[in-house]
């Protein structure tokens, strides 16, 4: 895996530095041009994709959708979305690392296949068994302070907690659980799903948040490419602000301008 690490504000993640804060899905875009153009445009940390979709033999998709993978010179993170059962991840990652060559793997298992909210038991499961098997695990679940205690707890170097439902482009749905995660967990978060415009990504970086992850609110966009690049610098714009250090909001109207001196005119 290749990254640029000459950002002196990496994203560190299991030990290794990434300069960019945003990782960027490859489903439902319009067509493989427009996907690599959104990637090129957005220079994500690593792109997702997923084996059980896409299927783990290259040639049954003939070769098109890995080859473009491969031409984008992006580090691919797998991922097991689809699978709805403890073996199903674990089987599933493993066949990840043979096909990708790498131990990175996005953990997904689906509880509800409504809302996609995660089966938190059965994360906290598969993310134990998976960390013991070597792989570096980037767990989605939800915003909950326990669970993802449990899965830190487990070996997780980092943890991923939802905005909102997957696909629902609602933004940060509970905000006061996301911030108070950031305050309670010192390992990196990075907000995965839900997020649906560029002021999104951007509000949950100036939490303090470590990076995001999304694909729907830039696969949709009527002009993918451009929101690309406008979610990547919404993400920067956050992770400035955050170290700027915002000013504390007021319960009164404070002048901005400063009064110099002694007015020239007075009442009598």
């Amino acid at each position: 895996m290749t990254m640029n690490t000459t950002n002196d504000d990496a994203l560190v993640l299991y030990g290794q530095k990434f300069a960019s804060r945003l990782l960027l899905g490859t489903a439902r875009y319009p067509s493989p041009t427009v996907l690599k153009a959104a990637v090129q445009r957005a220079r994500p940390a690593m792109v997702t994709a997923s084996l059980r979709r896409q299927g783990a033999n290259p040639a049954e998709n003939g070769h098109g959708f890995w080859e473009l993978l491969r031409s984008l010179d992006v580090p691919v993170l797998p991922n097991t979305a689809g699978c709805h059962s403890v073996q199903e991840a674990i089987t599933t990652a493993q066949m990840a690392r043979e096909v990708f060559n790498t131990p990175w793997i996005k953990l997904e298992v689906i509880g509800d296949d409504y809302t996609l909210q995660p089966d938190t038991f059965s994360t906290v499961a598969a993310a134990e068994q998976l960390v013991r098997a070597g792989f570096y695990v980037l767990p989605y679940c939800t915003e909950d302070l326990v669970v993802c205690q449990r899965l830190v707890d487990v070996g997780c170097q980092a943890v991923m907690p939802w905005a909102a439902p997957i696909g629902t482009g609602r933004g940060p749905v509970n905000p006061y659980a996301l911030q108070v995660l950031r305050e309670r967990l010192d390992v990196p978060l990075l907000v995965d799903a839900g997020l649906g415009l560029p002021s999104h990504a951007c509000q949950v970086m100036e939490w303090g948040f470590d990076g995001v992850l999304l694909n729907t609110a830039v696969a949709l966009a009527q002009d993918p490419v451009a929101m690309a690049g406008a979610f990547a610098d919404a993400v920067q714009a956050g992770r400035t602000a955050r170290h700027a250090g915002a000013m504390q909001p007021q319960q009164a109207a404070q002048p901005s301008t400063p009064v110099l001196g002694t007015p020239f005119w007075h009442h009598a």
